[in-house]
């Protein structure tokens, strides 16, 4: 399967970038608690499977899911243990061998599948118990939210994000849609939340830099993005980007939307 953002560094990445507490905080407000079997769909570095595991604790189980067989080797080295396990999938097939569940967790996965979010949710939920929660979290004008950036720049990663969108099913408004797919499935009793994701403010972080150079290293690269603002140049555009990010005075975010809800008990 074709993953936009695969490259040697992409396990290490997603690991790095996830805040524990974030991730904690929105798996309480959807109401994960003990005893509840979970599966953690698009699962990644294993890091948030982790984090979901120890809510459910005492009791509780968790199987995270990711199709790629680098990162299911991570999440098996790193985060595995009694009660919490780990499947290479991809969760577009018949999940069947998994079994059922109290609780779907789909975060930050919806924005890679533009044209199939739909079809894929229609998959996952015959995975999901009657009177279970399924909840999809991710990103909103992903990548766009910024101040300080020049015209160039801010052109560019608007471009960018255009190709990605014909050329790699990559949804950078994801986030928005998430209500209407519940709704559409008839979900009942959805709640919305909806909050700053990776606020980056004041000095630069390393895990940020860290994240956003990849982002803008592998993602151009993957559709062939030739930078026509930049004359051609990704290195005359890396360095406006350097530019912008590493100033204290810019400010960037992007929103983050949760939903969740409960599937029909008939």
């Amino acid at each position: 399967m074709h993953y936009l953002m695969e490259s040697p560094d992409e396990t290490i990445r997603l690991d790095l970038k996830t805040d524990l507490e974030a991730v904690r905080k929105q798996a309480q407000w959807a109401g994960v608690r003990p005893g509840m079997r979970i599966a953690d769909l698009g699962c990644g570095s294993g890091k948030t499977s982790s984090i979901l595991f120890d809510l459910v604790q005492p009791g509780g189980t968790v199987v995270g899911v990711d199709f790629a067989e680098e990162r299911w080797n991570f999440a098996e080295s790193h985060y595995s243990r009694s009660g919490l396990e780990f499947r290479c999938l991809d969760i577009r097939e018949p999940l069947d061998d998994l079994g059922s569940f109290d609780f779907v967790w789909i975060r930050f996965v919806l924005e890679y599948y533009l044209t199939d979010s739909k079809l894929l949710l229609a998959n996952v939920m015959k995975a999901l118990k009657p009177g279970g929660t399924l909840c999809l979290i991710d990103l909103d004008h992903n990548c766009l939210s910024h101040y300080g950036m020049n015209d160039r720049l801010n052109q560019t990663l608007f471009e960018i994000m255009e190709v990605l969108q014909q050329k790699a099913n990559f949804d950078p408004y994801a986030g928005r849609k998430l209500y209407s797919y519940l709704f559409d499935m008839k979900i009942e009793d959805i709640s919305m939340d909806v909050a700053a994701h990776h606020l980056i403010f004041g000095e630069l972080k390393e895990v940020d830099n860290f994240n956003w150079l990849k982002k803008i290293e592998v993602a151009p690269q993957r559709i062939g993005y030739r930078f026509p603002a930049y004359q051609g140049s990704y290195e005359d555009f890396l360095n406006d980007y350097t530019a912008f990010f590493h100033d204290p005075r810019r400010f960037t975010y992007t929103p983050v939307i949760s939903c969740c809800g409960r599937k029909p008990s008939a």
